[in-house]
């Protein structure tokens, strides 16, 4: 799939779209009584869930912009330019290119009260892990993380080191939405140790 092709990249924000709305999507939460944050909040999920992950951001902060971290590989261009045509606003770059300006980007986002969504294992893995600038952010700027857990019924699955779904169309989606209050650092060893926690606890989902 190249950036550079002229056909997937019209198709896409429309194909996307109409997959999303065939879905049956049950969502519940942890805590139960979970609500949408009204100020800053970072919205994670893994990569390999991304194409439910992306508009399922949308539809939970429908009525707030959706700032997306997107990777500056060709295939990041693809969806970069995808999720603009989805309404979101973008965030370019990762933690190995121009990771300075997007943490920049993403504190001030959060500053502002702001909304990210991001794959924290993403762009290139380790699978099912989560990288600790994310969550150094959202300890720095108290911000609440809310991790989404998808689990598709029925998918087509690709050989990547994501583990890339595509959910089929009408297939059932349960989607867990698990409420995380990042605590404040005291030193580098316990961002690491939290981090592995927190990658432990959701790396079969």
């Amino acid at each position: 799939m190249s950036a550079r092709n002229p056909v997937y990249r019209r198709l896409l924000p429309l194909l996307l779209p109409l997959l999303f709305r065939s879905l049956k999507i049950t969502i519940s939460s942890r805590p139960e009584s979970l609500s949408m944050p009204s100020e800053a909040a970072l919205f994670m999920f893994w990569h390999g869930k991304m194409i439910t992950g992306w508009l399922l951001a949308r539809r939970l902060f429908a009525d707030r912009p959706v700032n997306a971290v997107v990777s500056l590989s060709e295939d990041g261009a693809l969806l970069s330019g995808t999720l603009a045509d989805l309404g979101f606003s973008l965030i370019r770059g990762s933690s190995s290119k121009e990771s300075a300006q997007v943490r920049d980007a993403i504190a001030g986002t959060l500053e502002r009260g702001g909304v990210v969504a991001m794959t924290p294992d993403g762009p290139r893995g380790p699978h099912h892990s989560f990288k600790y600038g994310s969550l150094r952010l959202a300890s720095e700027t108290s911000s609440p993380l809310i991790f989404a857990v998808i689990r598709y019924e029925a998918a087509w699955r690709l050989k990547s080191w994501d583990r890339f779904e595509i959910p089929r169309p009408f297939s059932r989606v349960t989607v867990t939405l698990h409420h995380i209050e990042v605590p404040r650092f005291t030193c580098e060893e316990e961002l690491r140790s939290y981090c592995r926690q927190l990658s432990d606890l959701f790396s079969h989902e």
